[in-house]
């Protein structure tokens, strides 16, 4: 079988400086000029494009085995170590085992009160006219959450140096994920080696203190921390024993950035969204205050009566997904919709793109929430929108963050606002690990509502 089709360099080393300054632009017009599959070389890595949901579903679901972790998570382990997102084959098996009870769905609606109570307190803090960075609130009100829901830690006092340090090591990662970053790695004279290394130490020192508070105390407090350093290796994995503070390190801090850095994206593009379409905003403010009293603190009871916010959610993630591309590795020669995808190359699928491809989604660019009926969900390919990823490595908290992103939203929108600063009419996205908003978010607030 062939090779796909490749996108024509303009001069040596272009499609790196392509990929490199402007890789969401690049990737969509790989799409556009080549297909549903595409090939092209960055730095002697040869990587093939994937862009349609049913080739993507066979990646992800039918043939997951044919693959391995791509060459963005291979270089993750410099952070995240042998986490749930990094590990692979039988290890990470065992290690999804032990975290996924504490995302059954039992346990992940008693966490509703403790996500509609930190929202309230976000919105007891604000003040009419106000000028905030609505990306730091959210990373702020997310971190607290995921701290106290899954760790039974209070780490909101430590929001802005954690921030900080995640803002150092995202921009650090987006190099050395490159061709050649190991390179990187030898170099710790460089500037940006140096901030990315402070930057991780900051974070290991939070993660490591709770779990020392928590040898220290010894009680089982049924979250997921408590969980995973009762948990015995008796299937052969190790040593019989309980897992190391590293291992729980890797785990905990694995879970502790995802469950929060994503979700805090999806809300901040949520609120830029809302404040672009009053249309939306005002139907959404609507089911708010029919749902929820006056001074009610929702929770996971109330997510029936929130569909319409849950819609909307769902749109922001269409439009910018926290999670903008997925890689995997070719473990052997494969067959992509009559092409061949050479072994050991990195399968690239883009959220972003697909998630934008006008065949599934009419006038891509529109923020519709309509899109998110039954009906109008029935009517496409499932992989057409996968936020969350698929497979056996779907994203282990994908019920947790639903549920996160929906009362959050609908808490702070009963009482609040937004309204874009001035200069600050449109937001771009910086594709780093997640799709954040490039400088923040800048907005005032402004009260309104029945819990004002």
């Amino acid at each position: 079988m062939p090779l796909p089709p490749s996108p024509r360099p303009r001069y040596p080393g272009d499609l790196v400086l392509r990929f490199v300054r402007e890789p969401l632009r690049f990737l969509t017009e790989v799409a556009r000029d080549c297909g549903d599959v595409a090939t092209f070389r960055l730095a002697g890595e040869r990587m093939v494009m994937i862009n349609h949901p049913d080739l993507i579903r066979d990646v992800l679901v039918t043939n997951n085995r044919q693959f391995r972790k791509g060459r963005g998570l291979e270089r993750a382990k410099v952070l995240l170590g042998e986490g749930l997102l990094t590990s692979e084959g039988e290890f990470h098996l065992r290690q999804r085992r032990l975290a996924q009870p504490a995302f059954h769905r039992q346990r992940v609606a008693g966490y509703g009160d403790v996500m509609g109570a930190y929202a309230a307190r976000t919105a007891d803090r604000w003040r009419d006219g106000e000028q905030l960075d609505l990306s730091r609130e959210m990373m702020r009100l997310t971190l607290a959450i995921v701290g106290k829901t899954l760790f039974d830690a209070d780490v909101e006092g430590e929001a802005a140096e954690i921030g900080a340090a995640l803002t150092d090591v995202f921009h650090a990662f987006g190099f050395a994920v490159l061709p050649f970053g190991e390179i990187l790695d030898r170099m710790p004279f460089l500037p940006m080696t140096r901030r990315f290394n402070r930057a991780r130490d900051r974070l290991d020192a939070t993660i490591y203190r709770i779990i020392a508070e928590r040898r220290a105390a010894g009680d089982d407090r049924g979250d997921l921390l408590s969980m995973l350093m009762l948990a015995r290796d008796d299937d052969g994995g190790g040593d019989g024993g309980v897992m190391s503070d590293k291992q729980l390190r890797d785990e905990a801090l694995t879970l502790f950035l995802a469950g929060h850095e994503t979700t805090a994206n999806a809300l901040t593009w949520t609120w830029y969204l809302l404040a672009r379409n009053p249309e939306v905003e005002a139907r959404l403010h609507a089911e708010v205050d029919a749902a929820l009293g006056a001074r009610e603190i929702p929770g996971a009871g109330h997510l029936a009566l929130l569909p319409y916010t849950r819609m909307v959610v769902a749109e922001s993630m269409r439009l910018y997904p926290p999670a903008w591309v997925i890689g995997r590795r070719a473990i052997e020669d494969y067959d992509a919709g009559g092409y061949t995808v050479p072994a050991r190359s990195v399968v690239l699928m883009s959220q972003y793109v697909t998630h934008r491809d006008p065949r599934f989604w009419p006038d891509p660019e529109r923020f519709d929430p309509e899109r998110w009926t039954v009906e109008a969900q029935a009517s496409r390919p499932k992989f057409a929108y996968y936020p969350f990823g698929g497979g056996p490595r779907v994203c282990i908290g994908e019920q947790f963050a639903w549920m996160e992103a929906t009362l959050a939203l609908a808490t702070i929108a009963r009482r609040w606002r937004l309204r874009l600063a001035p200069g600050h009419d449109e937001a771009l996205p910086a594709p780093m690990i997640t799709l954040r908003v490039k400088g923040g978010l800048p907005g005032v607030v402004e009260r309104r509502g029945p819990g004002a």
